[in-house]
């Protein structure tokens, strides 16, 4: 069977080896008789998959004793309102990092639950760089500071984060968690919709500090609620059974080629073969992002002219790549390289781009 090379901003590439094992088990889960698109979330075949997926997790990430793994439906997008909704109470300051379209969208969504505070922005920049962090305006009475770790459509990534003291700080890292190695202590909170780095769409990760469980007081919706779901162990409701266990499966994927540190070194090794192939081109490609905010994950990039970068697209669809359309808002061109896309891969697109320039450059 032809396999493409897969650069799609999201549902993006699993691992081969995790596909196969789908394949393989897709009609009996380990000799259960059942599929795991089948089984009951109450039974013990799912409860070892929701517990081992949990520690999983904590295992890769080293997240102590202090906080909570949940499984919950509904992507990101949910979380930018399950967020303010937990934690924004009245008279009250929800305080964010307005780093690009993302971040705008988490904004929008917390301003229907309360009052919201700007205390960093690069829209003046058009999000081409990101906003310092050690020089915010926090008000006073902030409940929490909220940040995007990686914005794909600009293609920008912080590399860095700050102490934020006793003030909680919340990150959405749904497009670079898992790529790199971070410590998970310095977040009250991190949420990540598992379809860039961790498995298929239809499950978000949610990491988060127990004592900030405890600061939930306003009434709501108990299937919005992070505390009834961490009490209940993501088992609430009926849970994404079949995301989750591909979640499990790409865990032990990353455990067995080297954790974390591994992942990140070959993310960077990956990234430098497609900015070189841009810097080294004398113009012919420019790069969308500010050099110092640039993205591991998501390289934007253009060309000359709109007409170049259409005849760039056909080609390169036509060789065997797919997914380096830029996202509607920033137009241009994308490479999406989250942790399944292999070397081999970014070197077939590094060659490609370089080929193109020589014919049309």
């Amino acid at each position: 069977m032809r396999r493409i090379h897969n650069f799609n901003a999201g549902p993006a590439a699993l691992p081969s080896e995790v596909l196969l094992q789908i394949q393989e088990e897709l009609l009996d889960l380990q000799g259960a008789g059942l599929s795991i698109l089948e089984i009951s979330h109450r039974s013990k075949e799912y409860e070892k998959i929701n517990g081992e997926t949990q520690q999983l997790l904590k295992e890769l990430l080293n997240i102590s004793l202090d906080y909570e793994v949940l499984f919950l439906q509904g992507g990101a997008s949910t979380q930018f309102a399950m967020v303010p909704m937990n934690f924004l109470t009245a008279g009250s300051v929800a305080s964010y990092v307005y780093s690009g379209t993302w971040a705008g969208k988490a904004i929008a969504e917390a301003q229907k639950f309360g009052q919201v505070a700007i205390v960093a922005s690069s829209e003046s920049s058009h999000f081409k760089k990101l906003p310092a962090l050690d020089n915010m305006k926090v008000p006073q009475g902030t409940a929490y500071i909220h940040l995007t770790s990686n914005e794909t459509i600009a293609g920008t990534q912080y590399k860095n984060f700050v102490d934020t003291g006793s003030i909680p700080l919340i990150a959405d890292m749904s497009s670079d968690i898992l790529s790199r190695s971070i410590d998970v202590s310095d977040f009250a909170l991190i949420y990540a919709g598992a379809q860039k780095n961790l498995g298929p769409s239809g499950v978000t990760v949610v990491i988060v500090r127990r004592e900030l469980l405890q600061r939930i007081s306003t009434p709501i919706p108990d299937i919005m609620n992070y505390r009834i779901h961490a009490d209940s162990r993501s088992l609430y409701h009926t849970p994404p059974v079949f995301a989750v266990h591909i979640v499990n499966l790409v865990l032990k994927w990353m455990q067995a080629n080297g954790g974390v540190g591994g992942v990140e070194n070959r993310n960077r090794a990956k990234a430098d073969l497609i900015y070189d192939a841009i810097d080294d081109s004398e113009g012919f490609y420019s790069r969308l992002a500010d050099r110092d905010s640039r993205s591991l994950m998501n390289v934007t990039f253009r060309t000359s002219n709109e007409e170049l970068e259409k005849h760039f697209l056909l080609e390169s669809e036509r060789n065997g790549f797919v997914g380096l359309k830029g996202h509607r808002d920033a137009g241009h061109l994308r490479a999406s390289i989250y942790n399944a896309v292999t070397y081999e891969q970014c070197k077939a697109l590094k060659e490609f781009m370089m080929d193109f320039q020589k014919r049309f450059g």
